[in-house]
């Protein structure tokens, strides 16, 4: 067995995996790239849609090009990475023996044991299949997620089909709705479950109206026809429950469907391995980005689906530079011993990150994290201790689709430091409601 001995290895190559070797790279630290596919770049290979790089780089890139900053860092610091290597197992440490152990495998070199002070997550997120929404009919050929769609028509040269229904009113549907329509096709519908786009809105905006593709909200679909190749698809309406409405039926022909249905952390590697998930698929962290499992830290997609890929970024160079602190034991030995805070998800928030706060620091800056539930406008974000409001900022509106981020020192806030919970919500302003009496 091949082994290989780093201080920090990093499971991933995309815009997390990447910004994080960098960054631990420039500390003067050893860092090893590991990546399951065949190139450094992960997802943002295939996005050749312009947008990324906005707040990173200051100028406007496209996914080819933003990746390709962070890939010629790597061949410049010299920083060694394994492709076309799965990860297979973490082995936490142990107090006797703090490196942790990583199993991976490759048609080269066989079995890999890689040995590290600290591991960072960064294998992003997959998108939900047919599978996991129970669509009756045949399976037929021409379903695909959009991802997968995407892949094929930008990277691969081929098209899927000639007539389109999306699925689901995602980011990557919406772009690809319109990517298909420079490329000649016919994108007879977007259906959304809900009523409103659960991508951001200026998708719908630029990839949807400016081109005339209708939007269908309030209807899901029920049946797919066609046994060989898909021949068309029946949609119908569905209520508050999300139930199909008797009547409502409409048949669109079309010889493909995709799928925008939502994205999942790919944290099945971080769940054998011992660390505890949260409610929206991701590890538990601490504000030091820190798992449940001692030196083994997460960023990017794989702890929550972000917005633009900036973000990912800039949470991802945090990752890298609290691994450094881990490795360089400036955290102290004392850091969770002291007691930790919950966050807890109140009304109209669907989950925060972190999930716990270390007491010891409280007196530091902390980037709070969250989405809500169902968009909503004129509202007032609150965080709770035990004795009640300790902060309050208003916010014009609130959708789903795009991340709200806070940074607060809860020590000048007034946080009690004997609290053991603090909990976010986005309510309602009062003098809204005083307005609809």
């Amino acid at each position: 067995m091949i082994k290989y001995e780093t201080d920090v290895a990093v499971i991933g190559s995309g815009a997390a995996g990447l910004a994080a070797a960098v960054e631990v790279k420039k500390a003067g630290l050893g860092v090893l790239i590991l990546e399951r596919d065949r190139e450094l770049g992960g997802i943002t290979l295939q996005c050749i849609h312009n947008g990324f790089g906005l707040k990173e780089f200051n100028e406007e890139l496209t996914g080819p090009e933003y990746a390709q900053r962070f890939i010629n860092e790597v061949h410049k610091l010299q920083i060694p990475y394994e492709l076309d290597t799965m990860v297979i197992e973490i082995k936490p440490g142990t107090p006797e023996k703090q490196y942790k152990t990583l199993i991976a495998i490759n048609k080269r070199e066989g079995v890999i044991n890689i040995q590290a002070k600290a591991v960072i997550l960064a294998m992003g997120c997959r998108e939900r299949p047919r599978g996991a929404i129970n669509i009756p009919g045949f399976r037929p050929s021409g379903i695909y997620t959009a991802g997968q769609a995407q892949r094929f028509v930008n990277m691969e040269g081929w098209l899927p089909g000639k007539t389109y229904v999306i699925l689901g009113s995602g980011d990557i549907g919406m772009i690809m709705a319109r990517r298909l329509t420079w490329e000649g096709c016919k994108v007879k519908a977007v259906v959304e479950i809900l009523p409103y786009v659960s991508g951001l809105l200026r998708n719908q905006v630029q990839c949807l109206e400016d081109y005339d593709i209708p939007l269908i909200t309030n209807y899901t679909v029920t049946k797919i026809h066609g046994a060989n190749r898909i021949k068309g698809v029946t949609i119908s309406k569905v209520d508050r429950n999300f139930d199909r409405v008797i009547g409502t039926d409409k048949f669109i022909e079309c010889d493909t469907l995709l799928l925008s249905v939502g994205l999942i952390p790919e944290n099945e590697l971080t769940f054998n391995a011992g660390a505890e998930l949260s409610s929206n698929n991701g590890p538990i962290v601490d504000n030091n980005l820190e798992t449940t499992i001692e030196g083994v830290f997460a960023c990017g997609n794989v702890l929550q689906v972000h917005d633009l890929v900036d973000l990912v970024t800039a949470e991802a160079k945090r990752a890298g530079n609290y691994a450094i602190d881990y490795i360089n034991n400036r955290y102290g030995n004392d850091t969770k011993k002291n007691g930790q805070i919950k966050c807890i998800a109140g009304e109209n928030v669907n989950y925060v990150k972190p999930d716990v706060i270390n007491k010891s620091d409280i007196a530091k800056e902390i980037i709070f994290t969250f989405r809500v539930r169902y968009p909503d406008r004129r509202v007032l974000i609150q965080f709770k201790d035990e004795n009640g409001v300790i902060y309050k900022k208003k916010k014009i509106y609130v959708i789903p689709s795009e991340m709200i981020e806070l940074n607060l020192n809860l020590e000048e806030i007034g946080l009690n430091k004997d609290c053991k919970r603090i909990e976010i919500e986005v309510i309602p302003r009062p003098e809204v409601l005083i307005e609809e009496d």
